[in-house]
């Protein structure tokens, strides 16, 4: 009986299977796949829209009110290709698929997964301006990610089984070592001692993840900067007093500017966390932020506007390193994929499509070296559409 040969469709579905599988925190966010670019193929450069429901003001009385309604987006540029290398002769296409699988592409895509992962995470994080925990302390209390989930309800993340943490190693070793005895569902307390790992605690799934990217705060953290002038609106805020550099990530409260209800628009009577969203040379001048301080309308965020000389107060130190982990909604963050061309005149080329992830396997001759080179493609970008539904857990 003659053997049959893998298609390149078997090989890309069970590629990407495995990819999903490894993609831990790109898995357990929005995914949206674009299939505008299926016959042409998309390109990095090319932007993906994404429509965000519109939020109102609610009017008293009989008399009625009238207002726009303002629907807002995010745009998602498609900025990276990533691909693996890989290379297979003709007769091992004649292994059964779990052989070849083991051989070739599960090493291919456990490389390929650490590396979009990171990738994402690297800059996601860096939009999530809630922090909750202390920098060089260990996350080794249920009360820390209860303040967590405290955020998420305060920002009206769904409490619909789609809240998810992903914890660094050593927040997972702190955190199940310090909640093992506390009371637990005999499974999750199996878990825990069989896997080393917390399972669903708390409203969230646990995960362990080691890619989580180490946050470095910015040499101008410890400085005592200011809000030059009063009245300021909007995602950048003059500010004087200090002298250091200031990073991309970095967080910090402003005096007298609270949180508002997203709703109702009535302060908590918590500070309001702001975000540095670009590296910062440091000195007099523009800081950008997020949230923008907006202080009346549908989209409010504060309470006030802050005083001329109101203090910034960072989380952190000076020039120090911090890990972290995230706990966050599905729906805080997306990742999209959208179809690479599929090239003419070559030995074989897949593409397929599973649960918004798109990937791409070409095969070609190489007649100078006699060899069959083979790589495999994912075109992505990712974007934070409601970075209000995560939170940042440091710890040490």
């Amino acid at each position: 009986m003659a053997n049959t040969l893998l298609t390149p469709d078997m090989i890309t579905k069970e590629a990407l299977r495995i990819l999903h599988q490894k993609l831990n925190f790109v898995g357990n966010i929005n995914r949206q796949y674009d299939d505008s670019f299926a016959k042409s193929g998309a390109k990095i450069g090319d932007t993906l829209r994404i429509r965000k429901p519109v939020r109102y003001t609610v009017t008293d009385g009989a008399a009625l009110g009238s207002q726009d309604s303002t629907e807002t987006s995010v745009s998602l540029p498609i900025t990276n290709q990533k691909h693996v290398p890989m290379s297979f002769t003709s007769a091992e296409l004649t292994l059964d698929i779990d052989e070849f699988s083991k051989r070739f592409i599960e090493p291919a895509m456990a490389q390929l997964a650490a590396s979009v992962e990171f990738d994402v995470l690297s800059k996601r994080y860096k939009d999530v301006f809630n922090v909750v925990g202390t920098p060089g302390s260990p996350l080794n209390s249920l009360k820390t990610v209860l303040e967590g989930r405290k955020k998420l309800n305060d920002n009206l993340a769904p409490n619909d089984g789609k809240r998810f943490t992903i914890l660094n190693t050593q927040a997972n070793v702190d955190l199940v070592d310090a909640l093992k005895g506390l009371f637990q569902d005999s499974a999750a307390i199996k878990e825990q001692y069989k896997e080393g790992m917390m399972g669903r605690t708390a409203g969230f799934d646990f995960y362990e993840n080691t890619l989580m990217p180490i946050h470095t705060a910015g040499a101008g953290v410890d400085d005592a900067y200011l809000v030059n002038g009063a009245g300021q609106t909007g995602s950048s805020l003059v500010v004087d007093g200090g002298t250091g550099a200031l990073k991309a990530g970095d967080v910090f409260t402003i005096a007298g500017v609270f949180q508002v209800h997203p709703e109702t628009r009535q302060s908590t009577g918590v500070l309001q966390q702001f975000v540095v969203t670009a590296d910062y040379a440091g000195g007099a001048g523009s800081v950008g932020i997020s949230p923008a301080i907006i202080t009346s309308g549908a989209y409010q965020t504060v309470s006030g506007s802050p005083a001329d000389n109101a203090a910034m107060t960072f989380i952190g130190a000076a020039s120090t390193a911090f890990q972290q982990s995230l706990q966050f909604h599905e729906s805080a963050f997306t990742f999209a994929t959208a179809d690479l061309v599929l090239p003419q005149g070559v030995d074989f080329a897949s593409r397929q499509t599973y649960d918004g992830i798109s990937l791409r396997i070409i095969r070609q001759y190489d007649i100078n070296t006699d060899a069959f080179p083979c790589r495999v493609d994912v075109l992505y970008g990712s974007a934070s559409l409601y970075p209000q539904l995560a939170v940042r857990a440091v710890n040490n």
